[in-house]
């Protein structure tokens, strides 16, 4: 099961720079740039500071909608909390929607995660009276608060003993009539960042959220409580006590304007386009920083080498792998995340463990990481976001440098992904001793290029991908086939199709389709074939197979070798250097899924019961 939803909190100083809705607007902003983890509900509560009386509104439906029925905007208060929710305990209703309340109105909530251990909380209220008006297991939490505050010498106190209660994953912001100058938060696997500025300060599920009031954050890590209020903020650690919020702080550089469309119908459509200079990002950061050359020599004194991941994160592993065995000859096992409990008796100190997760809060590859760092494992994380709960806890970690990525599906991300892991390919080489100097300067000069080869790779193929969806957008199913390096280019093609079109795509070694996939195959039936430079041949007599059967064959080659293969269409990518077909091949793959999507007249950004980093298992 996966969840997510968006959570921001505002505390502004009523006496400094706090008009009467300022807070309502920065909450509906921030709840605009986090629809992406969640559409179907959304909520706020503000506290009116004239009647110091909680007010919350929400509703059913996207934010746009919600906001306007009930006039978001138009809600008084300096201090408040909002909420964007996708579905779990509970439908989709006014009635669930985010902010839950106590009996008496005095303590809105919102959450994102599960709680576990919900039932038992409830059976244990209503026998001591309190009365629950939604399906969820959120408001559990709010009664629960209720409870245990009446009991203790402060709020803080009760909230305190309540959240020790909770079994599950959760990040918790509350506001309360009690201390109604304060916000108070509490995390536990869902993720959730507090933002630092002078008369203000924030939390939100997601960076993007705050960037337009502060570049300043402060990461919460699993077991964080605690409060911020204008110009305060008080964190500590149920484990390891209170927290010293200067050496927790980090600094982005991220813009505002680079967490907005920027002129683009979509944010999927800008992120394809934005590849080129992520990847440039990505290249200068790896060459400036030397944490991946150490990385490699660690990595080459162990003995095994694993890769976790998760979705396309796991994709861009299977790449890593495939170039760490090509250039190294040192055999790599890559696993889904999810799966860790299958493998980790066979990690140990010995071993190297690369986790790739975008967000750094991929769930299942939190878990992983932990049991394999328990086992003595040694961590090298890839990731996109500083300050994760992955970044902070592996022993190596390399930023992607990908700039914020809101689209659910991911591209920008993908290909800066399969860079670091081509870099580390590259470097483990020469630590190893099976590449010399001139071929390591060689491959990472070759590398270089890549943000040149996605740009020429798009204006190549844009515009027959644009065209090419008219002719199977109606269809029921597509296949995507190659060899070698061509098989993880498949698989993410495959997951990109299915992600934002709704049409079933599988992902197959071509070798391995007349052993079963080819059965249904019938007149016109849609085959790419993604075909990788070492294995024009091989692909060459797949393709007659399916011509055979009257497949409508699609190959996506450069132009050498094209008389041989003998398609029914050919698109032509950049002639490029093995290192850098995954950025020759991938970009007509990302742009085909998004018009198919768009022809069908879906939203590419928001596919359904999908969202874009999952925290729960």
């Amino acid at each position: 099961m996966f969840i997510l939803c968006g959570i921001i909190g505002v505390a502004i100083d009523v006496n400094n720079n706090c008009s009467e809705f300022k807070a309502a607007e920065i909450i509906t902003k921030g709840l605009k740039s986090l629809e992406y983890r969640g559409y179907d509900s959304v909520g706020i509560a503000l506290i009116d500071k004239n009647t110091r009386k909680i007010i919350v509104k929400k509703g059913k439906g996207k934010l746009d909608d919600v906001s306007k029925e009930y006039s978001f905007l138009l809600t008084p208060g300096c201090i408040g909390i909002g909420h964007t929710r996708w579905a779990t305990h509970g439908a989709p209703t006014n009635i669930n929607a985010h902010p839950h309340t106590d009996c008496k109105g005095d303590i809105a909530l919102v959450h994102n995660g599960i709680i576990k251990n919900f039932l038992s909380l409830k059976k244990m209220l209503l026998n001591s009276g309190h009365t629950f008006k939604s399906d969820t297991d959120t408001e559990v939490v709010a009664h629960l608060i209720e409870e245990l505050a009446s009991t203790s010498s402060n709020f803080y106190e009760g909230f305190k003993k309540s959240i020790s209660m909770l079994e599950g994953s959760f990040a918790l912001a509350v506001v309360t009539t009690y201390e109604p100058e304060k916000i108070f938060f509490a995390k536990k696997e869902s993720p959730l960042i507090i933002g630092l500025s002078k008369s203000s300060n924030f939390l939100a599920s997601d960076i993007p959220a705050m960037l337009e009031y502060t570049n300043e954050f402060v990461p919460l890590n699993d077991g964080d409580i605690g409060w911020l209020s204008p110009r305060e903020v008080f964190i500590e650690n149920l484990k390891a006590g209170i927290v010293e919020i200067r050496k927790r702080k980090i600094l982005v550089d991220w813009k505002p304007e680079m967490a907005k469309k920027g002129g683009y119908p979509h944010y999927m459509i800008k992120e394809i386009y934005e590849q080129p200079l992520a990847l440039k990002s990505t290249f200068e950061g790896l060459i400036s920083d030397e944490t991946i050359i150490e990385a490699a020599d660690l990595i080459s004194k162990k003995d095994k080498i694993f890769i976790a991941a998760a979705g396309t994160s796991y994709h861009a592993g299977l790449v890593t792998k495939y170039f760490i065995e090509k250039i190294t000859g040192r055999a790599v096992y890559t696993f889904i995340s999810s799966e860790y409990k299958n493998i980790e008796y066979l990690v140990d100190n010995d071993t190297a463990i690369i986790v790739i997760s975008q967000s750094g809060e991929t769930i299942d590859t939190i878990k992983a990481m932990r049991s394999s760092k328990n086992r003595g494992g040694v961590i090298f994380a890839i990731t996109n976001v500083i300050g994760s709960t992955i970044g902070r806890e592996a022993n190596y970690v390399v930023p992607m440098r990908a700039g914020p990525e809101i689209g659910v599906a991911a591209t920008k991300t993908f290909l800066t992904q399969v860079l670091v892991g081509s870099m580390l390919a590259v470097n483990l080489g020469k630590s190893i001793g099976k590449i010399n100097e001139t071929e390591y300067n060689q491959m990472i000069n070759t590398l270089s290029y890549s943000p040149n080869i996605v740009g020429s790779s798009i204006s190549m193929t844009e515009g027959i991908m644009k065209k090419l969806p008219e002719r199977f957008s109606s269809k029921n199913s597509i296949y995507f086939l190659g060899r070698g390096l061509g098989v993880p280019l498949a698989y993410e093609a495959a997951l990109k199709m299915k992600e934002i079109t709704y049409i079933h795509a599988e992902a197959y070694p071509a070798g391995e389709s007349k052993h079963g996939p080819i059965a249904l195959i019938e007149k016109d039936f849609p085959v790419f074939f993604v075909v990788t430079k070492d294995t024009y041949e091989e692909i060459a007599s797949n393709i007659a197979e399916m011509n055979a059967r009257d497949a409508y064959t699609i190959a996506l080659a450069s132009e050498e070798k094209l008389e041989n293969l003998q398609p029914r269409l050919t698109i032509t990518v950049p002639k490029v250097d093995l290192l850098l077909e995954p950025y020759s091949l991938i970009p007509p793959i990302q742009l085909l899924s998004y018009y198919t999507a768009v022809v069908r007249g879906l939203d590419p950004d928001k596919p359904r019961n999908l969202a874009k980093t999952v925290t729960v298992e």
